[in-house]
């Protein structure tokens, strides 16, 4: 289970197609914080773990539990199904949301087949 945190968040990112400057804009943009892609390539390459917080930020802005991120749970258990786009009135909020768990799906699918 060494480095599990770095191989998670590479493996989320690159399933997102985001470069390491993208991942810490987008955070940073978030979450008001200040993460650069050096702190992220030393985490995705086993050279030192993220502080509670800024993994916090990764587990929130992927949309999985810290424990996935930590490597305690094999994988994330879906308890929500998205709805559908019938005419309703949507936040640009829920939108997003709604697309990232269509993400989330897709990548599970692909990785059935490792």
């Amino acid at each position: 289970m060494e480095f599990e945190i770095g191989r998670k968040i590479k493996e989320l990112r690159i399933n997102k197609s985001l470069s390491l400057e993208e991942l810490a804009e987008n955070i940073n943009k978030r979450f008001n914080t200040n993460l650069n892609k050096g702190m992220i390539s030393k985490w995705e390459n086993g050279l030192g773990d993220p502080r509670l917080e800024h993994a916090r930020y990764l587990a929130l802005f992927f949309d999985v539990s810290l424990d996935y991120l930590l490597g305690l749970k094999e994988k994330e258990d879906i308890t929500t199904i998205a709805a559908h786009h019938d005419g309703e009135e949507w936040t640009d909020e829920e939108l997003d949301e709604i697309e990232r768990f269509k993400a989330f799906v897709k990548s599970k699918r692909s990785n059935k087949g490792m």
